[in-house]
């Protein structure tokens, strides 16, 4: 029987994160190389992989790597996996963490919803949705080969419930349909994929409430009154959860969906 620092052990394998060089994609890839876990990073911002990739190198002296990439460029996610095979010749972990969330300068998007705009819901529908199913499908391949194949798909607690629009009053922020679509339709993918790739491959998601990073007071004051655990989260409450489902700690587990939202 194995021991539970044997079962968590990620030694010898090697994780493809999307949104690696952002806030949360930095905290899963920290928490993987930790376990000893190879990591590869895809993103679209150049200087930020860079940064990434030097912390991560310099904290766990694991092996890091880094592709620029744009989701939105079928092209470019159909090369992803022979590049991965050239580099590592393996794949273990994918996790589809990218998101667009745009801003309230996007047009079409932070918007009354008689004024979103198709061109920009189908550009979320793109990387939030489609690119985590193109990726899953051309890993696939080596995911299977693996022996302990784990895709792990970042969804929202936006796509389990309907958003309360008066967090929202007051302040440049908003919920676009779009959004909370495309990450429905996710976790309804990890449920399809994840009896499609078995038994060689499990594949789970995480739904994330909602994460501090600066918001205006009043959205985070009438957040947390919401919350039972009274906070918003933090990178670093995503780090266990990241490591249950890439690890051989969830052997026996496919097909969920956890909630990390405070409740």
């Amino acid at each position: 029987m194995r021991t539970l620092s044997q079962l968590m052990s990620l030694e010898g394998r090697l994780a493809v994160i999307t949104g690696g060089a952002g806030h949360l994609g930095r905290a899963m890839a920290d928490a993987l190389a930790e376990l000893g876990c190879s990591v590869c990073l895809l993103d679209r911002n150049r200087s930020a992989l860079r940064d990434a990739q030097e912390q991560l190198q310099a904290r766990w002296q694991t092996p890091v790597a880094t592709l620029e990439i744009d989701l939105e460029a079928e092209s470019e996610r159909a090369a992803v996996a022979a590049w991965i095979t050239e580099k590592f010749g393996r794949a273990d972990i994918l996790i589809n963490n990218a998101g667009f969330v745009g801003d309230s300068q996007l047009r079409g998007w932070v918007v009354p919803f008689e004024e979103q705009a198709i061109d920009t819901w189908r550009r979320a529908l793109e990387v939030n949705l489609t690119a985590a199913f193109h990726l899953s499908q051309v890993l696939t391949p080596l995911l299977r080969t693996s022996g302990h194949g784990s895709i792990i798909n970042v969804g929202s607690i936006y796509g389990v419930v309907g958003p309360d629009l008066r967090l929202y009053e007051g302040t440049p922020m908003g919920n676009p349909a779009a959004y909370a679509a495309s990450k429905g339709g996710l976790l309804q993918a990890t449920k399809w994929l994840a009896s499609v790739l078995g038994p060689d491959v499990r594949v789970n998601a995480i739904s994330p409430g909602g994460i501090a990073r600066n918001q205006p007071e009043a959205f985070a004051r009438r957040y947390e009154q919401k919350t039972p655990l009274r906070r918003m989260g933090l990178e670093e409450d995503f780090k266990g959860a990241v490591a249950y489902f890439a690890s051989d700690l969830s052997a026996w587990v496919t097909g969920e969906n956890l909630m990390v939202d405070g409740g």
